[in-house]
């Protein structure tokens, strides 16, 4: 009999009242487990998150939370085998894709534990400086944050059922906020035995951490003022969340994470077969395969001096050549299955889209899945297009507007010796969440940066004397900003403590000096 997965609300794990929705097999078919949250009494779960685990969590310091954010690790990397498993069989990963999942969102889960044991035992943080309001320094302002009155509503998308999770999570309960998870139905399993395991475990207080798998109607409607919502997704659910009166009459906060056509540029000055033009090489065919392209900063276009054209598109073919696609319990796979039958689909019209300004340049047609059926399965092999010329680059309006996700990229040649070309393609993506420059001249990569930071979340800058170093284009580590403008959502998550932001309230006190000397953050 098929199980079907239970939701944590109100303090109490409880099934949904309908028949479930079936998650699948995407290489062999079958149906693995069933969510289901129809009938839940949303108001009592999102009341008892607030009033319940919202108050357990304010009554702790950061430092206390942050402990038990490093005990949901250990728990975590003690059930990591049974993680994986459950990634193989619902997501269709190969290991190395599944590391980047599991291991990411533990690391991530760890790393804030780190951080918030550096704070100082107190319930409410300090930012910045006492500010003078006159001449006379007895009376000055001093800006506290402490953590919302609410709780935080985490929409997640379907790529990163673990790291999604923690990378939002981590920081709000470090906030001292209660979290209410909602996972992207179609790789919810992942996602709920985590949550489930932690719950078990008793780390954080009840109600601190719930999590509904299923339908997502009426979630928005339970949001009240002092509420956040935190989304993954793609920007037409953006649209819909924005426009709802939680947000619009009661201005719940949101943060969004949407789609994102992101980039690599090989600079100008760069050569054929130099070790930069090696190092994008390697790194496009690495963001093309990784989760079978399944990643919000994966690089869709890739920006080179109409001269390498040729040569780059004959250097990333070859390494496509070498990408076993197919089931991912053969060993010799390098590459599973897209999610699901939807996202085949839409792989498969997305390129045919593209594919009418475009040329192909490596066909998925040159991959023999592995033990996978073709008319059953959701594997496909990756595709590289290009737009033949420069000239072609500023016409081709789709490669710039639209994202495939999948492993798909498109060659895009700029015009020789011409920075300021590049750029400007680069920014017909109207906003991403990274991109990537590669070159040998570090006064040359230093002198690009600023010309792209207005219109990207976060710049990976690559050097041959870094080529070992660098955590990769699409890595995203919790020290560093993830997030972009324009069409990438507008949001902002990770970046260290800047995380804990989102989740507190900023106020500014203005009274006596010796007031204000006696708001240290270890008070009470």
């Amino acid at each position: 009999m098929i199980e079907l997965l239970s939701n944590y609300a109100a303090g109490k794990w409880q099934g949904g009242h309908g028949t479930g929705y079936s998650l699948i097999d995407p290489v062999l078919g079958t149906e693995l487990v069933r969510v289901d949250s129809t009938g839940l009494d949303l108001a009592t779960a999102f009341a008892f998150a607030r009033n319940n685990g919202g108050s357990a969590l304010r009554h702790l310091t950061y430092p206390e939370r942050a402990a038990m954010l490093g005990a949901a690790s250990k728990v975590l990397q003690a059930n990591k085998d049974l993680y994986y498993d459950i990634s193989l069989k619902n997501s269709g990963t190969v290991k190395n894709d599944t590391a980047v999942d599991v291991d990411g969102g533990i690391y991530t889960l760890s790393t804030y534990a780190k951080l918030g044991a550096s704070l100082s035992a107190s319930h409410f943080l300090l930012d910045g400086d006492l500010a003078l309001l006159g001449k006379d320094p007895l009376f000055q302002s001093q800006h506290l944050l402490t953590p919302t009155r609410g709780v935080a509503l985490l929409i997640n998308a379907f790529n990163f059922p673990s790291w999604g999770l923690w990378e939002k999570a981590a920081p709000a309960l470090l906030s001292g906020v209660p979290v209410i998870v909602k996972p992207a139905t179609a790789t919810a399993w992942l996602t709920q035995r985590m949550v489930k395991d932690v719950i078990d475990a008793g780390i954080f207080p009840v109600g601190a951490l719930s999590i509904i798998c299923g339908s997502s109607a009426g979630l928005m409607d339970q949001l009240e003022p002092f509420d956040v919502v935190s989304f993954t997704g793609s920007a037409e659910t953006a649209a819909i969340i924005r426009s709802h009166p939680a947000v619009t009459q009661k201005s719940v906060r949101v943060n969004i994470e949407a789609d994102s056509v992101n980039s690599a540029l090989l600079l100008p000055s760069e050569r054929s077969a130099n070790e930069s033009f090696e190092l994008l090489v390697k790194e496009v065919t690495r963001e093309m395969t990784v989760k079978s392209g399944q990643k919000c900063t994966a690089i869709r276009r890739i920006f080179v001096p109409d001269s390498l054209y040729e040569a780059v598109a004959q250097a990333i073919s070859a390494r496509l050549d070498k990408i076993t696609v197919g089931n991912p319990r053969n060993e010799s796979v390098r590459m599973g299955a897209v999610v699901n039958r939807e996202q085949f689909n839409s792989v498969l019209s997305g390129l045919a889209f593209l594919q009418e300004q475009t040329q192909v340049l490596h066909s998925a047609s040159k991959h023999t899945l592995i033990e996978a059926d073709p008319t059953t399965s959701c594997c496909t092999g990756p595709t590289l297009l290009g737009t033949r010329s420069a000239t072609g680059s500023d016409a081709a309006d789709r490669v710039h507007d639209t994202e495939v996700f999948g492993p798909v990229a498109t060659i895009v040649p700029y015009r020789n010796n011409d920075l300021d070309h590049a750029l400007q393609l680069i920014r017909r993506g109207q906003g991403s969440l990274v991109t990537s420059v590669y070159g040998h001249d570090h006064g040359e990569l230093a002198k690009v940066v600023p010309e792209l930071t207005d219109s990207h979340g976060r710049i990976h800058v690559i050097s041959p004397d870094i080529s070992t170093l660098n955590t990769g284009h699409g890595n995203v580590m919790p020290q560093s900003l993830h997030g972009g403008p324009g069409r990438a959502g507008g949001g902002e998550e990770l970046g260290g403590l800047r995380a804990l932001n989102f989740y507190h309230r900023r106020a500014a006190v203005q009274a006596s000096t010796s007031v204000l000397s006696l708001l240290k953050p270890s008070s009470n």
